[in-house]
């Protein structure tokens, strides 16, 4: 390309940016002179096919308008044009911008759960991937596959997910790591001075900076990693044991009125669409598993009493990085959050991120997971250009998409997930349930955090999923249907067991 035509590129995305260039007739903010703007625009770019990109998140328009201009050095005959419109009726402004302007989006990304209706609309189409690109999968998690999958067609191209992730304060548990450490070796060495005493052998003691010095970096990480919950009752466990500094309030604490957050709890065992979302004979709500999961749920009130009135988010995360919490439930931006109130002097801890631990040894998790894909117009009359872009934007240009906007790329190129805590989320999102696509169960996740919210405050855990599953059912049959009663009993406590045993011996004693 001469250095003329790159001039003229940048020039033609200056524009874009500054906001000159757009519909105009759908409701976007534009600013254009008509006759002076369609006159230079077909002076710089009257040579080239053009295609029109929608998105609908702000955040992504500088990192876009960096892509194209890149793209355009790979293809120079095509040119893509970013268009940010508003999410309000996302798919319904596409519908009427391909039914009735000349401007029609070529492209544009949408959330994997809204892949039905764009495709009961015309406006997605089964990807074509270009020669030599290699297949979604051998290159991407099964779970971003499975998110652009409607009726066995790969619908969409995966871009980037969002999931929740266990975030821990690593300050804390190196703490705790490092205490129990010296608290071992201490009781060793008295033990070892014990015998030498015993047997008549006198070794002078080594001073404490020297028995410190001891407990190696190493020795502490692996501490932690042991730390670390696999479970829910390790979460509990660690709460018995854990000799809190004075700021923390919480060891576990996270938004339980949100269902983003509450989902890993059932995820395992609740089938909305099967595989990939887009079966409705394929409902499994009601089942045993997922009754002993919101028991164990309902339990944790007992043991960290959150009111879902007063729960938010945000809220959580602030406590977080005030250091009055020590385990959290988090989504991606934690990160750049967290790292922005370092920069900032405002968090002073070291922190770190893992998979989200099982509800027990028995019963596992699964978080639950929304794919941003990028999905080719079914009106659009440049396909093979517009997939040629989508697998281009999705692929090769993620480098840097997580620096420039926070998002976590589906394709793992790159150095992104060199951050251990990025590639917690990864390993999260390969574990995840992705978001339904049917447009029949779209409440489900309303009715879901509702009966979360009452189980947590005391209802059951069985009439409620019953209740549940009967609602959904109902919908996606068109008429009433009744779940057969599973008939679980409540779970012994154990500290009643522990009663009825001591009170048993008793006995046996008396007897004897």
């Amino acid at each position: 390309m001469t250095l003329k035509r790159r001039l003229v590129m940048i020039l033609a995305v200056a524009l874009l940016a500054g906001g000159l260039y757009g519909t105009g007739r759908l409701g976007i903010l534009v600013q254009r002179d008509d006759e002076e703007a369609e006159v230079e625009e077909d002076t710089l770019f009257g040579h080239r096919d053009t295609l029109y990109l929608w998105y609908t998140d702000e955040a992504l328009t500088d990192y876009l308008n960096s892509v194209v201009v890149s793209y355009s050095e790979y293809q120079d005959d095509v040119r893509v044009v970013p268009v940010y419109t508003s999410g309000l009726e996302y798919l319904e402004t596409i519908n009427q911008a391909s039914l009735q302007t000349e401007e029609v989006p070529d492209l544009y990304i949408v959330s994997n759960d809204s892949l039905e209706k764009a495709y009961l609309a015309g406006l997605a189409s089964e990807v074509r991937m270009p020669q030599g690109a290699l297949p979604m999968e051998q290159i991407l998690p099964e779970t971003a596959v499975r998110a652009v999958t409607y009726r066995d067609k790969q619908m969409a191209y995966p871009f980037y997910f969002e999931t929740s992730c266990f975030l821990y304060n690593k300050t804390y548990l190196e703490d705790w790591a490092r205490a129990q450490l010296e608290a071992q070796r201490d009781l060793e060495i008295a033990e070892e001075s014990q015998e030498q005493a015993d047997n008549g052998e006198v070794e002078e003691n080594a001073s404490g900076e020297e028995l410190a010095a001891d407990i190696s970096d190493e020795a502490v990480a692996a501490k932690i990693e042991e730390t670390l919950p696999h479970t829910i009752d390790d979460i509990l466990a660690f709460a018995d044991v854990y000799d809190a500094p004075e700021q923390v309030e919480a060891v576990f604490k996270w938004d339980v009125s949100d269902i983003f957050y509450n989902y890993f709890i059932v995820g395992n065992y609740i089938d909305v669409g099967g595989a990939s979302g887009d079966r409705s004979d394929s409902i499994h709500i009601y089942n045993e598993e997922a009754i002993r999961c919101l028991r164990v749920y309902q339990d944790l009130n007992q043991f960290f009493s959150i009111d879902t009135k007063e729960i938010s988010y945000d809220g959580v995360l602030q406590d977080f990085m005030d250091g009055k919490i020590v385990y959290t439930v988090a989504t991606s931006d934690a990160l750049s959050r967290i790292e922005k109130a370092r920069e900032e002097g405002e968090f002073a801890y070291e922190y770190g991120m893992s998979m989200l631990p099982d509800v027990s040894e028995q019963l596992r998790s699964s978080s639950l997971s929304v794919t941003q894909c990028v999905a080719v117009n079914g009106y659009s009359t440049q396909k093979e250009m517009a997939n040629d872009f989508a697998v281009y934007l999705t692929q090769y240009a993620t480098a840097d998409l997580y620096t420039r906007t926070g998002k976590l790329p589906v394709y793992a190129g790159g150095t992104t997930y060199d951050n251990p805590n990025a590639a917690a989320f990864l390993e999260e999102y390969a574990n995840s349930v992705p978001m339904p696509k049917m447009l029949e169960t779209s409440n489900f996740w309303v009715q879901l955090e509702i009966a979360f919210a009452k189980i947590w405050t005391g209802d059951d855990a069985n009439d409620s999923l019953k209740a549940l599953s009967e609602q959904i059912m109902s919908q996606i049959l068109g008429e009433a249907y009744t779940e057969e009663y599973i008939d679980l009993p409540e779970p012994v406590e154990e500290e009643e067991e522990t009663v009825e045993a001591e009170g048993s011996a008793a006995e046996d004693g008396g007897d004897e």
